[in-house]
C-alpha cells in the first residue's frame, strides 16, 4: 500500500526517486513548477525533453499523460512530466486531472521508482481550485494500482498544504 505524505516547501529541493513536473504540452519549460524544475534540473532535463519532442511527442505531450526524463541536477533519478488540464467552469475535466496522477504512477512503476514527489497539478496558471484539486489528487493516488511506496505531495504554501491535509483526515 502506498503511503501518502505531505510536505510544505519547494518541490525542487525534495529527495525522491522521481519528481513530478506539472508541465505544459510543449515539454520545453514554462512558469511555476515547470520553470523551477527546468532551472534546477539544468540543461540535461531540457535536452531529454527536446529529444522526446523530436521523436514520440512531435505535437507535444497530451493532457493527462506522463513521460519521464532524467532529473539532471535535481536530487532524484527521474522527472516525470505530466500535463494537467486547464480548469473550466463549464466542462468537467476532473478525469484528465486524475489521469495525471495515475499516469505518473504508472510511469514510476515502469521505472522502478519507490518514492514520488508530486506538486498540486493544474492549481497554478491553469487555475484549478485548490480544494477540488486536492480531492481529485488524493483520490487518484489512493485508488491507483502501484508499487510506489511513498507518494509525497509537496505543497508550496500553507493554503495548499491545508487543502491536501483536509483530504487525508
Amino acid at each position: 500500500m502506498t503511503t501518502i505524505t505531505l510536505v510544505q516547501g519547494d518541490i525542487t529541493r525534495q529527495s525522491a526517486d522521481a519528481i513530478v513536473n506539472a508541465a505544459n504540452s510543449s515539454l520545453l519549460g514554462g512558469g511555476g513548477v515547470d520553470g523551477a524544475i527546468h532551472r534546477r534540473g539544468g540543461p540535461a532535463v531540457l535536452a531529454d525533453c527536446r529529444a522526446l519532442r523530436a521523436s514520440r511527442y512531435g505535437k507535444g505531450l497530451p493532457t493527462g499523460r506522463a513521460v519521464a526524463t532524467t532529473a539532471g541536477d535535481l536530487d532524484a533519478r527521474w522527472v516525470i512530466h505530466t500535463v494537467g488540464p486547464v480548469w473550466s467552469a463549464t466542462e468537467d475535466r476532473s478525469d484528465l486531472l486524475a489521469s495525471c496522477y495515475r499516469e505518473s504512477l504508472r510511469v514510476a512503476d515502469e521505472l522502478g521508482a519507490r518514492t514520488v514527489a508530486f506538486p498540486a497539478v493544474s492549481t497554478g496558471v491553469y487555475r484549478w481550485p485548490m480544494e477540488d484539486a486536492a480531492r481529485i489528487a488524493v483520490a487518484a493516488v489512493r485508488s491507483a494500482p502501484t508499487s510506489v511506496e511513498e507518494a509525497r505531495f509537496v505543497l508550496f504554501d500553507e493554503r495548499a498544504y491545508e487543502a491536501f491535509a483536509a483530504q487525508l483526515r
